[in-house]
């Protein structure tokens, strides 16, 4: 049968199931996209969990955390690099220190990294946080980078470039501003950043699922793949990379820098059966992403966790349970450059919908896995969505879904 014909004799089946009952159809619409997405192989698998007034409004799982052995999602327990969600994790301990007095938004960021490069202008960790600082973005294969880095060893791959632009005088989005503010916090506390988080943010809340990479298990399980020089794999939209400069078999030297670097090891090693199989996508389909270690960019876009975690994450900031409300809401207020605001508050996307409902959040996208998380305070609304591909190029439909999914909220209030 012609697919979009299939697809409307399912929509009358449940329409007859149904009804005109606006609330349900929403919900079913929703789910009907969400599994399409698998179906039409734009994603290997997906899980979604949205919160309503702090209870599961919507939560499932599509398709394969690993499709050769047809591993089902769990959206409870299925564990998903999240990428740039990362980022307002960060920022959440982040506003930790600043409410202890151990950082000041304001204060230049030589103040905690005197050893960095002198640049033609001085910049603040408020600018780094905001991507008003200057600091440029990936180049080449460093999207992509496998090298057992610790953060402070990670700034050798930008630190002698100058800033792109006078701090505060334009805005470019970039995960180097986050190395660096990481590399700040560890300094101001003396305490490893990734501790600090764990301390701060994921155990106070109980994210239990939510954890660091560690160099051995950024390689395990994921070099059966091998391609030849010449073959180049799409890994973003914009950048491609040889995966032969990926696949590189560290040194002594360096496995020992990651053992000192990645106090995680046990930890993420103990959870694998809980990590999903990390793909990209081609012509040809599906195929295991090249490897990574994410742990130098932790801040940015390294952890990994479960849309059950993420969603209480959000909800943690629904309920006041993170920040005092004034330190809350100047994290959560859009910046401005030349007057015009640049919808990114500190570390956290701040913007509207299609609908012109304020949300919250941030989107992510990294070797392997693609996320969504928002906010809606009006709606009281959290959703938690990951994938375990590469750029896999369905924003679009995921705001119809977020948007038939509120929608269906209304219609039930």
């Amino acid at each position: 049968m012609n697919p979009i014909l299939k697809y409307i004799k399912n929509l009358l089946a449940k329409k007859r199931i149904l009804g005109d009952e606006p609330s349900l159809n929403g919900l079913v619409a929703a789910d009907v996209l969400l599994t399409g997405l698998v179906k039409d192989e734009k994603v290997p698998g997906l899980a979604i969990t949205v919160l309503k007034n702090g209870e599961h409004f919507f939560q499932k799982g599509y398709g394969f955390a690993d499709m050769e052995k047809k591993t089902s999602i769990n959206p409870q327990t299925s564990v998903f690099r999240i990428a740039s969600v990362s980022k307002p994790i960060s920022a959440a301990a982040l506003a930790h220190m600043v409410a202890e007095g151990l950082i000041d938004l304001d204060a230049s960021f030589y103040t905690y990294v005197p050893y960095y490069p002198k640049k033609k202008y001085d910049f603040t960790i408020r600018q780094l946080a905001s991507h008003t600082a200057g600091i440029r973005g990936y180049r080449g294969t460093e999207y992509g980078l496998n090298k057992p880095y610790s953060i402070k060893e990670s700034i050798e791959l930008f630190k002698d470039d100058e800033l792109l632009f006078k701090p505060g005088t334009d805005y470019l989005y970039n995960s180097f501003d986050w190395v660096l503010i990481s590399l700040a916090m560890q300094e101001a506390s003396g305490v490893p950043f990734e501790e600090y988080v764990k301390m701060k943010v994921l155990q106070p809340l109980g994210m239990d699922h939510t954890f660091w990479p560690d160099f051995y298990y950024a390689q395990s399980g994921q070099q059966e793949e091998q391609q030849s020089n010449s073959e180049l794999i799409e890994e973003s939209g914009q950048i491609q990379f040889s995966f032969d400069e990926q696949d590189e078999e560290p040194t002594p030297e360096a496995q020992s820098i990651s053992h000192e670097n990645n106090a995680a090891s046990a930890r993420s090693q103990s959870r694998a059966s809980d990590v999903v199989t990390f793909y990209s996508k081609n012509r040809l389909g599906f195929r295991k992403a090249i490897p990574v270690d994410n742990f130098y960019k932790l801040a940015g876009g390294g952890f990994l966790s479960t849309t059950e975690d993420i969603a209480k994450f959000g909800q943690a900031y629904l309920d006041g349970q993170v920040l005092n409300s004034a330190l809350q809401n100047e994290f959560l207020t859009a910046q401005k450059v030349n007057g015009a605001s640049v919808y990114y508050g500190l570390g956290w996307q701040v913007s509207e919908d299609s609908k012109g409902r304020p949300f919250y959040g941030h989107v992510g996208n990294g070797v392997g896995g693609y996320s969504n998380f928002f906010v809606y305070p009006k709606e009281q609304m959290v959703f938690s969505i990951l994938t375990n591909c590469t750029n896999p190029k369905i924003q679009p439909e995921l705001d119809e879904i977020i948007s038939h999914l509120i929608s269906s909220d209304e219609a039930i209030q």
